[in-house]
């Protein structure tokens, strides 16, 4: 789903907002403004895109193979969170212009601001890989394995 939502508000922007001022929504609170990122988060390391590709590729490799030892429903939602956004950037990173492995992800939500100064552009890849990313600090701070289950304490 989250890459389906990724993929889909992606085409939207493109055809609807390339050419057109940044839509404000929610009493200002979001901003609708379409953007290229070359770099990953916050924009940072914006001339690696080739990189940031390869990383990429690789958490989708090793979130498949994961997925065999899946018994958690909860691993199961994080880990396909971070895999739908990961793939919805990757596939940018791969069709998109300048070239293959090198294209520049398609941003468009700002927060606060319609210019990225408040809090940086995002998209809906950005905003699965964060929840999926959080819920798993969440699942291995509380010891659930990826079969759901938690090591028994060792008794005294």
């Amino acid at each position: 789903m989250a890459l389906l939502a990724d993929v889909l508000s992606k085409v939207l922007v493109v055809s609807k907002l390339s050419n057109h001022a940044p839509v404000r929504t929610l009493d200002g609170a979001v901003y609708l403004v379409y953007t290229r990122n070359s770099g990953a988060a916050f924009s940072v390391g914006a001339g690696a895109t080739l990189l940031f590709t390869l990383i990429a590729a690789g958490i989708v490799v090793v979130i498949v193979r994961f997925a065999r030892r899946l018994r958690s429903v909860a691993w199961a939602i994080s880990l396909g969170l971070i895999l739908g956004g990961a793939l919805g950037n990757l596939a940018d990173r791969i069709f998109r212009a300048p070239s293959v492995g090198r294209g520049h992800v398609v941003d468009w939500i700002s927060a606060f601001s319609d210019d990225g100064h408040v809090w940086p552009i995002f998209n809906i890849a950005d905003s699965a890989v964060v929840c999926g990313a959080v819920l798993a600090a969440v699942l291995a701070l509380r010891g659930v394995e990826l079969d759901g289950t938690r090591p028994r304490k060792a008794q005294s």
